[in-house]
């Protein structure tokens, strides 16, 4: 069986956001073919392009042999389980997981972008990418290392360690 990393992105802002997080963990972990290998510190950042409370983020590496496209749809899934609604772009939510990337693939589809097309452009994906891997490359925009100055103005907050976890070198971009 083949495997690949996929990288996850996690946030919410509606309930108990930090709950919600680590039971959304816990469910990709229990994913047919898949394994959560790492996850980050939870992050408290302001809403980007969008209104409501603040979000708490996170973001997880698997292992998976599933395909692309399956992924996300269980990603879908565990989201509805949570309460997940739709009512407009950006609104509000009790659980978002974006697939962030899938090893170095890229790909462009109506349902599904990788590498996630916001990803260079997020404090609260790049700072918890960064906690687990600086030198991670992203296909068409470059390393997480590298694409942090373009976020050190965005408002974010780390909220808890992960034990074995790093940040060093993240300071200047977490303001």
């Amino acid at each position: 069986m083949t495997t690949v990393q996929a990288w996850i992105g996690l946030g919410a802002n509606l309930g108990d956001a930090q709950a919600t997080l680590e039971a959304a963990l816990q469910a990709l972990n229990a994913l047919p073919e898949t394994r959560l290998l790492r996850r980050s510190s939870f992050y408290r950042s302001a809403p980007v392009d969008a209104d409501g409370p603040d979000f708490i983020n996170a973001v997880a590496c698997c292992e998976t042999a599933m395909a692309p496209l399956d992924l996300l749809h269980e990603m879908q899934r565990i989201e509805l389980a949570y309460g997940r609604q739709r009512p407009y772009y950006h609104a509000p939510r009790t659980l978002d997981l974006d697939l962030l990337l899938y090893g170095d693939q890229t790909m462009q589809t109506a349902e599904l972008v990788l590498p996630h097309p916001a990803i260079g452009k997020r404090a609260f994906v790049l700072l918890p990418l960064a906690e687990l891997d600086m030198a991670l490359w992203i296909p068409g925009q470059g390393y997480v290392n590298d694409l942090l100055p373009q976020v050190q103005d965005q408002r974010i907050e780390r909220l808890s360690a992960v034990a074995g976890t790093s940040t060093d070198g993240m300071s200047g971009a977490s303001g």
